[in-house]
């Protein structure tokens, strides 16, 4: 409780060392303590430290739930491991445990973040098979992989399909779809995304400025 206490307060620190010092009181870790301990060191970037949790827990005969495995996930996703996250992504799965929206989000992202679009949609596809609800970090893990992957139409696709998902589309998504077409050479849809921006309450000032977009005009609607 001690261990879980500290790491909801964000005392991370305290929470890791708590943790270790369970065993001189001969206090076996169960896995609620566990699941904070790895969430902990995903707070803290320590993705290392976290996958050996996660094997301790194995050897130990605990067995792991979604919130250590989500947390594991992250943990590799912000330390930029997508092959580690992707690969306890289908541990998960063939432990018959079924991932949550963080799960997805978190792994998504890390695809992203290496530019491995074809993932991505793949795991928002799966995702939505499995009635689990993308939220707007789904989603802009998703347009970012695209962007980076120069799928354009991918990017529009997706940011079209948000409304009907009842995602509403945040400043990183709509700077994501842009980037999309401006490195796909759509200039014209690229005015039609800045030009839609006002109307959905997205401030235009937090963006890059797209460039060379002078020469063109756009009347067409995203959503028409």
């Amino acid at each position: 409780a001690a261990v879980s206490a500290c790491e909801k307060g964000s005392q991370w620190q305290w929470a890791l060392s708590l943790f270790a010092e369970m065993p001189l009181y001969e206090v076996i870790p169960d896995v609620i303590t566990y699941s904070a301990a790895v969430s902990a060191c995903e707070k803290q970037g320590c993705w290392q430290r976290a996958l050996s949790l996660l094997a301790e827990m194995a050897s130990k005969k605990v067995d792991p739930n979604v919130i250590s495995y989500s947390a594991a996930v992250s943990a590799c996703q912000k330390g930029g491991c997508w092959q580690h996250a992707l690969s306890l992504f289908t541990d998960m799965l063939r432990s018959k445990i079924s991932p949550d929206v963080i799960s997805y989000s978190a792994v998504m992202s890390a695809c992203a973040q290496a530019g491995h679009w074809q993932w991505a949609l793949s795991l928002l596809a799966k995702m939505q098979l499995s009635e689990t609800w993308p939220n707007v970090i789904s989603f802009t893990a998703a347009v970012s992989a695209c962007e980076r992957g120069g799928q354009w139409q991918h990017a529009l696709s997706l940011l079209a399909e948000m409304p009907f998902r009842k995602v509403c589309p945040d400043v990183i998504i709509w700077h994501a779809a842009v980037s999309a077409c401006e490195k796909g050479g759509q200039l014209r849809w690229t005015l039609c995304l800045l030009d839609e921006m006002p109307l959905k309450n997205v401030c235009m000032f937090q963006l890059a400025p797209p460039k060379n977009l002078s020469r063109f005009g756009c009347s067409v609607s995203l959503y028409n």
